[in-house]
């Protein structure tokens, strides 16, 4: 299994990173991919994917709620990172229009400046969209961004923008939401052909029933699996087999090993 999407450096990790690693090895978790969020963030996120090369996988973007009035100083200095280093995907970028429009039109920027990033270097997005997806479709939908590809982490919107962005060539990101009782998600996805789904825990957030109300782990990827198979009414391991396929298929297109 890939966790396509995991905030692994957090403190809540780092204090005993060696203890969670084996349970990520345990848990049969061949990889975390570690979306970055902003500067700050970024050195964390490099030491943890030099120590543990062959599971943790680095992405490299600024946040849209930490685009502020800085947020071209702050893209100036990942973008020296992005120059001198190999990087899965740019991420984890997008437009969050959930708590605070302030800085829409900032993050309408960033999000467009990060994506030309990916088409300059020939790798993938991971996009974080919140109350935002009119927005995102109509970007992704430009011209200029016709042969952008990526994933849609933890994917919210409803069965037409999940229509839409598969038709645009993304996947959706699908983690512990699933699990809960009353969202609406599955009603959205249950028409998207499986080839489209990618794992995600979003650890330490979003952790999967029964476990909610507790700090997210990697290793809880099969609870959302097998929550999926649930639902389609296929076998677990199906779902882990086309899933982790789906994952590798974004590996390939960037190149990365």
């Amino acid at each position: 299994m890939i966790d396509t999407h995991a905030h692994l450096y957090d403190d809540i990790f780092t204090i005993d990173i060696e203890t969670n690693i084996n349970q990520i090895v345990d848990s049969r978790i061949n990889e975390v991919w570690l979306p970055n969020c902003d500067v700050e963030t970024l050195e964390s996120l490099l030491k943890l994917s030099t120590s543990y090369p062959n599971i943790c996988k680095p992405m490299i973007g600024l946040h849209p709620t930490y685009v502020k009035t800085d947020y071209l100083d702050q893209l100036a200095i990942l973008k020296s990172y992005l120059d001198k280093s190999k990087f899965l995907a740019i991420g984890e970028i997008g437009l969050d229009y959930y708590w605070d429009v302030t800085y829409r039109n900032e993050q309408i920027d960033a999000f467009k400046i990060q994506c030309q990033w990916a088409l300059d270097k020939n790798i993938w997005v991971d996009i974080h969209c919140r109350k935002a997806y009119a927005d995102i479709i109509s970007i992704l939908s430009q011209k200029e961004f016709s042969q952008l590809t990526g994933i849609i982490h933890c994917f919210s919107g409803d069965a037409s923008e999940a229509t839409r962005l598969t038709q645009l060539g993304y996947s959706l990101g699908i983690g512990g939401v699933i699990t809960y009782k009353n969202t609406n998600l599955f009603e959205s996805i249950k028409h998207i052909d499986l080839k489209y789904l990618v794992l995600e825990t979003d650890s330490p957030y979003l952790t999967p029933v029964p476990f909610r109300g507790k700090p997210n782990h990697p290793q809880y990827l099969k609870l959302i699996a097998q929550k999926l198979a649930d639902l389609f009414e296929v076998q677990v391991d199906e779902i882990i087999k086309i899933t982790t396929e789906n994952a590798l298929k974004f590996k390939a297109f960037s190149n990365f090993q």
